[in-house]
Parts: C-alpha cells; structure tokens; sequence
C-alpha cells in the first residue's frame, strides 16, 4: 500500500520566519565586523632570536592602526604578527597592558583596515542579541552569537602561581574557544561593546566592556603604555537590596561579595565571602564598575572604607588598597 502523502502547507507570503531575521541580524554584525578583527601571534624578542608567547586576536579601533586585545594575550611579549581576513598583514608592536581590566594595546606597523565603531556596553540588557568575532584554535573569522547572560560580573582567574581578578565583565552563552581571546563582541547595531576573554574556560563567553571606565583605561595605555591601577581582591556580583535593607542604607543595590582572594587589602580589611557592600569610599556600588572606577592611582595606599552588611547590620571596614603589579 502506497503512504498518503502530508498535505503541503503553503507559508503565507506575509509571515515573516523568525529563524531567517535572526540569521539576516548575525550575518549583518559579522560581515560588518570580521574585517577589523586580526589574528595575532605574539612573540619575545631576545637578542638575534624570537620565541612564541601567544596567540589570540585583536581588533583595530583607531584610524593610525591601534588594536586593542587581551593583556593575557600579549603577556611577556615584546610584538608580533597580526593577520586579517582580507590578506592584509602586519607586525605589531606592543604598546601597554592592563591585567586588572584584561585590556591591552598594540599598534601595526604597516597600514590595517579601518577602525571598527566601539559602542557603549552600558546600554546593554539582559537577553539582548550578542555576537563574537575572533580566531579560535587559528581559525580566522569565526563567528558565536548568544545573548548576554548577566552583567557587572567579577571573575577571579589564574596568573601563573597568582590569582587575579577580572572586574564588571559581560557573561554571554557566545561560546568562546582558545584563540577568541581579544576578538571582537558587537551589539546588533555592529559596534563593539566587548573585547572577549577566554581566561575562564572553554566555552564560557565573557567579555570585558567598553564602558567609561575601559574607555579611561585605554587611553591611559596609549599616553603611558601602564595603568597604575588600585587593587582590592574580591569577586563579587550586583545584587538587589531587599526592602529592609534598601531603608536602612539608602541604596537600592549591592556587590555581593562572592571570594575573598587570600593575602589581598580586602581581605586584611576583613571582608568574607556573603557580605554585602553598598557604598565604597562614599559612593554607592550598583555594579562592579561602580567599584572599579574608584580605584585608580589615587586610592593606592590610602584607606579606603567599605560599607557592609554582615548578619543583618551595617558596618564599616576600612581597606587600605595596594597597586596592581604588572604580573
């Protein structure tokens, strides 16, 4: 016996395929971004003789040939090479590094496509359409798209035998892959908003912003090739007060303090993993770039005082914040 066939269900010409805009979105954003973003292999000079450092990818910003990448990219290294989707090659030097914001510079010696359009992540929300652009395991191009997962994070990560911490970045399901590092994360509109990190794991996406903040710290890389930055040690997430404690403190928002980094101001200062801190040096903290914009050069060495709720009251603890090392 022959099957019936399942009649044949015409779309009407008016409905509009979800699945197809999303697609048209990513390809947008990818064919709009790819072409500033480099795959860079980094390397140490030494006398008549260079050594592989690292690899990772890089994406142009400036109109004179500046790229900004990860400062776990270009540790150790003196310059490199950077290479392009369109053919286009070049030696870049290294300018500055940042390991607090992940964030470094390097410039191409030779002439590089023009500069991507950065955005502002501060505009970004929860569950809006994110794409990654970077050069995974060396394959030039490659694009992730997700949506952003929660921001104003903080992430502690490995530093040779040290631990770090890596403050406000931007989680997204974008997987990224050894090699993302210093890509490209573009909003909707194809302006970046992120440089990726890959520091946290295989297929974790996070991103560090470009917020005011980064912005500040960017240009201090291309001024003095340095931050000289301020550092407490402590991860920690935004969190909503309740209403109890939102009378009390007069704030509507909170770092939670998730680790406590052994050694670190913080704790010296006497900060434990469940506090919540609502201001910091008088100000209030919504997230953690409230945080990490008061600790530039001018908070190192001096004290610091922490407002913090701890088992149901409110307490001040004064850290005295260090400088962050180059390591």
């Amino acid at each position: 016996m022959n099957a019936i066939p399942e009649p044949r269900i015409e779309p009407s010409r008016d409905a509009v395929d979800p699945l197809d805009s999303y697609s048209e979105s990513v390809v947008r954003i990818a064919e709009t971004v790819t072409p500033h973003v480099a795959a860079v292999q980094m390397e140490a000079r030494r006398r008549d003789k260079t050594f592989p450092t690292g690899a990772g990818s890089a994406v142009v910003f400036t109109e004179d040939g500046y790229l900004l990448t990860n400062a776990h990219v270009v540790v150790n290294a003196d310059g490199g090479h950077a290479a392009f989707a369109d053919g286009t090659r070049t030696e870049v030097d290294v300018i500055g590094a940042d390991p607090l914001s992940d964030l470094a510079v390097l410039r191409g010696r030779l002439t590089v496509p023009q500069p991507v359009e950065l955005g502002d992540a501060g505009r970004l929300r929860v569950g809006q359409l994110v794409v990654a652009v970077g050069n995974p395991l060396g394959l030039a191009g490659s694009v992730t798209a997700g949506v952003v997962s929660a921001l104003g994070r903080s992430i502690p990560v490995a530093a040779g035998r040290n631990r770090r911490v890596i403050e406000d970045v931007i989680q997204t399901d974008a997987a990224l892959n050894p090699g993302s590092s210093g890509g490209a994360l573009a909003d909707t509109a194809g302006r970046v908003v992120g440089i990726n990190t890959a520091v946290a794991g295989i297929g974790l996406g996070l991103a560090v912003p470009i917020n005011s903040t980064t912005r500040r710290i960017i240009s201090a890389l291309l001024v003095d090739g340095r931050v000289r930055r301020a550092y407490l040690g402590l991860v920690s997430m935004p969190v909503p007060l309740s209403a109890r404690d939102g009378l009390r403190t007069g704030e509507r928002q909170g770092l939670r303090v998730v680790e406590v980094l052994p050694g670190s101001p913080a704790e010296r200062a006497g900060l434990r993993a469940g506090d919540l801190v609502v201001r910091a040096g008088g100000q209030p903290l919504a997230n953690a770039q409230s945080l990490q914009r008061l600790l530039f050069a001018d908070a190192i060495g001096a004290e610091f005082p922490l407002d913090v709720l701890r088992d149901g009251g409110l307490r001040e603890l004064i850290a005295v914040p260090q400088e962050m090392s180059a390591g």
